[in-house]
């Protein structure tokens, strides 16, 4: 007992630890993954890696940054600044008053804010004067989303979808003296527009997951991220990829789904105790393993005795040239094997014999036949050549080789 203890109380931690990190990770071993998450950083189907790397192809001259913070926080060159483009792509986009006001007063500076998320915030639609149709009540998703570009502004009208998630909403309500539809969704309900607001714009679209790596990689729809992408001035000194309003709701939106492991390894002593208590484990069990008995001999593989056997009588018949004997022996296993594996009567073999054992082997109809006429045949042949037995031979094994 004393020298497997240590063995237990590993295996214990060990299978505690695999089941904790299965219960938090099941949804993300799943293939594929079908979280929507529309970070820069994600390669999953609804992550946004590929918008964020062919921003540096879209706006070659411009300056790429990332910025987490809050618009409160944003220093004077930033606010001031003209010339710049903010990005923000996130299932939701909660503002409050204040931090609309700052956005407002960084576009009216000759800026550019581009939105795309399926919810808004009701004070982000007071204050732009509309209404979505995520914002009354439940919205029934579905996939296969489809989007697109009016025609004007853009060049020419286009279609384009793909058969993932569709995860988008649509305006139902807005001020046309200040707005410019730029898109729409297959019911041509308007789901892209343009807000003119002092020197700059904001950009609202409400169907995220069309600059997801699923869409944008689906055949042409990079063509569809560029051209949306395009009311964004390519003069533009710098693009700000906007992280703030992405984790400032999923931060909340993803407590629930940390195991209470993962909450407790956040504390550093606790951490490093738990670790350390692996470590040692881990440690005195390579060290107890090992060898500590002589060494095993090698055993020899047991030779098959029965093969052999059967292989010597084979050749004694055919030595012999008692070649009916030779045939009726392989006859004989032929039946003991039908009847074994098929469940076959192999007392009368007749036509309905024949049709059963096509039907439950699958083996042609004729050939069976020529078996069991074959079979008949020397049951009272007086004797057999070596033509016909080489010939019944073959016939066993493509029977035995093909069912």
């Amino acid at each position: 007992m004393k020298k497997t203890f240590p063995y237990i109380i590993i295996s214990i931690l060990v299978t505690a630890v695999a089941a904790l990190m299965l219960m938090r990770d099941n949804k993300k071993r799943r293939v594929p993954d079908q979280r929507i998450t529309l970070h820069k950083r994600d390669k999953i189907p609804y992550g946004t890696f590929a918008a964020f790397k062919n921003l540096q192809f879209i706006f070659p001259g411009s300056g790429i940054v990332v910025n987490a913070e809050e618009p409160a926080f944003w220093d004077s060159v930033f606010v001031t600044g003209k010339n710049q483009a903010l990005l923000i792509i996130a299932p939701r986009f909660y503002a409050n008053e204040s931090e609309l006001e700052k956005l407002i007063e960084f576009a009216k500076n000759g800026n550019d804010v581009f939105i795309s998320a399926r919810e808004l915030s009701m004070t982000a639609q007071e204050l732009m004067k509309l209404r979505s149709s995520i914002s009354f009540g439940p919205f029934e998703d579905s996939d296969s989303l489809e989007v697109k570009l009016e025609h004007p502004p853009f060049a020419k009208p286009s279609n384009y979808i793909y058969p993932g998630k569709k995860f988008d909403s649509y305006l139902f309500k807005y001020d046309s003296s200040i707005t410019t539809i730029l898109g729409r969704t297959f019911d041509d309900e308007p789901n892209f527009i343009r807000l003119r607001t002092g020197d700059g714009n904001i950009y609202l679209h409400l169907a995220p997951l069309a600059f997801s790596n699923y869409f944008v990689l689906h055949k042409k729809n990079m063509e569809y991220y560029e051209r949306a992408l395009s009311v964004i001035p390519a003069t533009t000194k710098k693009v700000i990829w906007d992280e703030y309003f992405y984790f400032k709701f999923r931060d909340g939106s993803n407590e629930s789904e940390k195991s209470w492991l993962s909450v407790l390894l956040k504390y550093d002593s606790f951490r490093a105790a738990f670790w350390t208590l692996v470590l040692l484990l881990l440690v005195y069990t390579l060290l107890e393993m090992r060898r500590k008995q002589r060494i095993i001999p090698v055993m020899k593989k047991p030779k098959n005795e029965s093969l052999d056997f059967v292989k010597t009588i084979g050749r004694l018949y055919y030595d012999k040239k008692d070649h009916v004997n030779l045939c009726r022996k392989m006859a004989s296993y032929f039946l003991e094997h039908v009847r074994t594996r098929y469940k076959l009567s192999t007392a009368l073999l007749d036509d309905t014999f024949v049709k059963a054992l096509h039907f439950k082997s699958g083996y042609p109809e004729k050939e069976v036949s020529e078996i069991v006429s074959f079979i008949g045949f020397i049951e009272t042949a007086p004797v057999v050549s070596d033509s016909q037995l080489a010939a019944f031979y073959k016939q066993m094994e493509e029977f035995y080789r093909k069912t």
